[in-house]
């Protein structure tokens, strides 16, 4: 829901009770009217406790600071938890990476213009100039940055000197590079990945073809956050198709290719739309 007034606040923290009561309490005093809301508890006693709640507040941008000091002091300083509030009609602003293959990219492009991705993309970066006029098509700036091989760091800053500052989220749409932690720290914003297998199996390199040889009956891809642990961060959302030992790894890579948009997509979608909540390795997803 994207609408004027419409604000969303996201909470997490150790699970205990008066949590609902005191988020309800503190919207209420605010005249916030709550549209939707969704809560999950991993344990009762003890455990940890999600919640996004989306509420309408006439003239909620002129009372962000207002609000947004009132649920430091109850949240935070009263009940130890962390918390985000964003305005819905603020669309985040995604910058995509991607390497030689279209079409996670051009899946994300399409789905933009139509208003199915709630967010901007200001930039498109790629180690290769060869979807540069796909790009540009779409009116979104395309920047070539080669990765030399004895040269990443010198490539990852300029990609630093694109982004900072400039975009809420990366996302790298079969980017066939490995990010450094050194990347990761200094980007300050989120950065998602999608992978072309059904994690945790087939990490790394080449996953079509080691899956062909491992005779799978299905294939899938992953999407997640990207930490230093090679393909090992959080995961946002997973989907398969059944194959059968007809294929060639060439047709599974085919195949795979649709449910790699599918995955993408919605993993971008939920993130965009503050449905995703971290939580150490694992992500909490409504």
């Amino acid at each position: 829901m994207i609408a004027e007034d419409y604000g969303r606040l996201i909470v997490q923290g150790a699970d205990r009770p008066g949590i609902v009561s005191s988020v309800s309490t503190v919207l209420a005093e605010h005249g916030a009217n709550i549209v939707a809301l969704d809560q999950s508890s991993s344990d009762p006693s003890g455990g940890r406790f999600f919640q996004r709640t989306v509420f309408h507040l006439p003239g909620l941008s002129g009372r962000l600071a207002e609000l947004d000091e009132v649920l430091g002091q109850r949240l935070t300083e009263d009940l130890g938890l962390t918390y985000r509030l964003v305005e819905a009609k603020r669309h985040k602003r995604v910058a995509v990476l991607v390497s030689k293959a279209d079409h996670c990219l051009l899946d994300l492009l399409w789905r933009q213009r139509r208003g199915e991705l709630h967010m901007s993309i200001p930039m498109v970066i790629s180690n290769h100039p060869d979807l540069g006029d796909d790009v540009r098509q779409f009116g979104i700036p395309f920047f070539h940055v080669p990765v030399e091989k004895d040269h990443k760091a010198a490539a990852e800053k300029e990609h630093l000197n694109l982004l900072k500052g400039n975009v809420d989220l990366v996302v790298l749409a079969r980017y066939m590079q490995i990010v450094s932690g050194e990347f990761l720290d200094e980007v300050g914003v989120p950065v998602i990945n999608i992978h072309h297998s059904f994690l945790p199996a087939f990490m790394g390199a080449g996953p079509y073809q080691r899956a062909k040889e491992r005779g799978v009956k299905l294939v899938g891809a992953t999407a997640h956050y990207v930490t230093e642990d090679l393909d090992e961060g959080p995961i946002i959302e997973q989907d398969v198709i059944r194959v059968s030992h007809r294929e060639s790894a060439a047709e599974l890579q085919r195949k795979g290719a649709d449910v790699e948009r599918l995955v993408l997509s919605r993993a971008v979608a939920w993130h965009c739309d503050d449905r995703v909540i971290r939580d150490g390795n694992t992500t909490v997803v409504f």
